[in-house]
């Protein structure tokens, strides 16, 4: 049976920890959209060159063309048995302007599932994190690389983004997630898709375990 799942949470919840391994063991891919974003410039494809100008021209890629990624990224083989989306939709205009998409090729979201951390433990979380140029996730205590400043992955120099210190990430938190991204949960609430909340802290391997048992509900 094919399931069209969201993985949902705010910014330091583990999502990109999580995603890739609970993706892999569904048998279906981890759809991130900041890495489908950068495989398309990357790749040089007729929507990444399409994203290209927009970013030369400093502007955000419009969230039609972000779809039109996603949609072809969930029309491959690997896909037919469905997707864990991550990163989108941010806000419930774009959450609306998917739905609308899945429906007319005749998909849908299936299922949320929602990573709880508190504001304070995020801070923590993000304060730490380190950025790779290919977006693979570490921190500099909880999930450090083998070598100080190289990602282990990709072999990309790591860094620490300016807007990680701790009032970038509490305003960051209630001003753009708390306002504008949490009511996407009470969109998918009110026209009947399912959702399980699970704890995200503790262990890796709990946080998974939590969630690995939490699809079975959905």
């Amino acid at each position: 049976m094919r399931r069209n799942l969201l993985i949902f949470g705010p910014p330091g919840a583990g999502k990109g920890t999580q995603a890739p391994r609970l993706a892999a063991e569904l048998g279906v891919p981890h759809v991130a959209t900041g890495d489908m974003l950068r495989a398309n410039l990357r790749d040089g494809t007729p929507l990444g060159s399409k994203a290209k100008a927009f970013m030369a021209a400093g502007e955000l890629v419009p969230d039609g063309l972000v779809i039109e990624m996603l949609l072809d990224r969930i029309a491959r083989p690997d896909a037919v048995g469905g997707f864990l989306l991550d990163g989108f939709p941010r806000n419930v205009a774009q959450a609306e302007a998917l739905d609308a998409a899945l429906a007319a090729s005749g998909s849908r979201i299936d299922g949320l599932l929602v990573l709880e951390v508190s504001e304070d433990e995020l801070v923590s979380r993000i304060s730490g994190r380190l950025t790779c140029p290919e977006g693979h996730p570490w921190h500099a205590t909880a999930n450090p690389p083998a070598v100080d400043g190289v990602c282990d992955v990709c072999g990309g120099v790591l860094s620490r983004r300016a807007d990680d210190e701790a009032d970038v990430v509490r305003n960051r938190y209630r001003n753009v997630y708390l306002a504008q991204t949490e009511p996407v949960r009470g969109h998918y609430h009110a026209i009947g898709t399912r959702e399980v909340a699970v704890a995200g802290t503790g262990s890796t391997d709990d946080v998974y375990g939590r969630l690995r048992a939490a699809i079975d509900t959905l």
